[in-house]
């Protein structure tokens, strides 16, 4: 700028020698093109600082963005959840004896006789996430010994609502007799080996994987839970066209769909399908479904039942679970492997699946999230319907059935699954009115 301001006194003095009789206007001109001058270079160079420091700012705050970005979306999986239970149940596995552990007393007690029906039983049995009671009965104390001398547990008298609230601490029991019972069996399968390494399930790894045929295509997967009634997502049966209960055919004990496979396998017609009622097929809310068999199937080490949740029972994110179905390996596939596929993931808290960089607040109390978001797994199309299951006091549960998600195993976007514990009531209400 001092540059400009010489040059334009250097001029004038030149015109003022030269040309007397036109001094007055050449000042004139010339003092209004160095006003000209200083304006603009004044005016680009408060227009360059401004640039520079708004340049800055931005800067500055999209660092700040990606950090709180960044912070928001590295939400750690819950280690542990908080327990509601007050009360807890198992059976023993040496001589089937119930024992039940009160929230105030920590050890495991017996269960005296008195009071006790086989309506108790089922109750206790589906706390277990076991579907119904198959034997029950009174156990002299005399026959087992000095195994229990901290006392029992014993049904109270008043009539409770809730199992929870039904129980009593006794030191002794006056019958003599302790409650022995046997669940529904559930959730175990024969030893199978495994491909290491490999992503192609074995014969009877998965036993209540069920594949699911509409007009002899493979549509759906789907989960044993009894030997007449199978649990799948209700987006794959909710259509008008796909309600049509004659053209479904269930597969139960392959791994391989290869049609001439399929021809020595004994297949079942369905006979009923009911899908949730609250199934909203927007939001992929309530999307569950059960279908039952006109025949049952036939238990064997390739065909069988998967239990169901415990009650107010939450595992907790990053719990390590398993996925299986003939879904699409990837997004774009046009074809649906022969071969029945299996691939482990995590669970995923909500809180963290509902956060801005995931499904940011899609997510609902009735479904969960699992997946790995740095290594490509996930469930597609395809594995609709089927199970994720999770192991769990040694049996293995349906804790999800395969939902929804965006794309296939994108980054960010986990697979979305039906909460299965929350609709228990449902499931046993329908299969008890059916």
């Amino acid at each position: 700028m001092s540059r400009k301001v010489d040059k334009c006194s250097s001029s004038l003095r030149h015109q003022q020698s030269s040309h007397p009789v036109s001094i007055q206007k050449a000042v004139q001109v010339l003092a209004a093109l160095c006003a000209l001058g200083l304006l603009g270079g004044v005016t680009v160079s408060v227009w360059l600082i401004v640039k520079l420091l708004l340049k800055t700012t931005s800067n500055s705050l999209s660092v700040i963005d990606d950090i709180k970005k960044t912070s928001f979306c590295n939400i750690s999986d819950d280690s542990s959840v908080t327990d509601p239970r007050k009360v807890f149940y198992r059976i023993s596995a040496e001589n089937s004896l119930l024992e039940i552990q009160l929230e105030s007393l920590q050890t495991w007690l017996p269960v005296c006789y008195e009071r006790w029906n086989s309506s108790l039983g089922t109750l206790v049995c589906r706390q277990l996430g076991q579907l119904r009671l198959t034997k029950h009965k009174g156990v002299n104390l005399t026959d087992i010994g000095q195994s229990y001398t901290d006392g029992f547990v014993q049904i109270t008298s008043e009539h409770q609502s809730k199992l929870e609230h039904m129980w009593q601490f006794r030191g002794s029991c006056s019958t003599g007799k302790i409650v022995a019972l046997k669940c529904f069996d559930c959730g175990t399968r024969a030893k199978v080996p495994r491909i290491i390494g490999g992503v192609e399930a074995t014969l009877g790894r998965w036993p209540w994987q069920v594949s699911l045929y509409y007009s002899n295509r493979h549509t759906c997967g789907g989960s044993i839970i009894t030997s007449q009634w199978i649990i799948t997502a209700a987006h794959c049966v909710s259509t008008y066209r796909l309600h049509h209960v004659f053209n479904w055919i269930v597969y139960a004990g392959i791994v391989t769909r290869n049609a001439a496979k399929l021809a020595q396998y004994i297949s079942y017609s369905v006979e009923k399908i009911i899908y949730n009622k609250d199934y909203n097929h927007r939001s992929h809310d309530s999307d569950i479904a059960l279908m039952k068999l006109k025949n049952p199937l036939n238990f064997s080490d390739t065909i069988r039942p998967v239990c169901l949740p415990q009650y107010d029972h939450e595992l907790p994110g990053g719990t390590l679970c398993w996925i299986s179905g003939w879904g699409y390996t990837q997004s774009e596939d046009v074809h649906i492997p022969d071969t029945l596929k299996e691939a482990q993931v995590p669970l995923i808290s909500t809180k963290k699946c509902n956060s801005s960089c995931m499904y940011n607040g899609e997510i609902t109390k009735r479904m969960l999230c699992a997946g790995n978001t740095e290594v490509n797994v996930d469930a597609c199309q395809g594995d609709s319907g089927g199970p994720l299951v999770c192991q769990d006091n040694n049996v293995w549960r349906l804790v999800g059935v395969v939902s929804w998600g965006t794309g296939c195993a994108e980054a960010n976007h986990p697979g979305v699954y039906t909460k299965v514990s929350a609709f228990l009531g449902w499931i046993y209400g329908i299969i008890e009115t059916n």
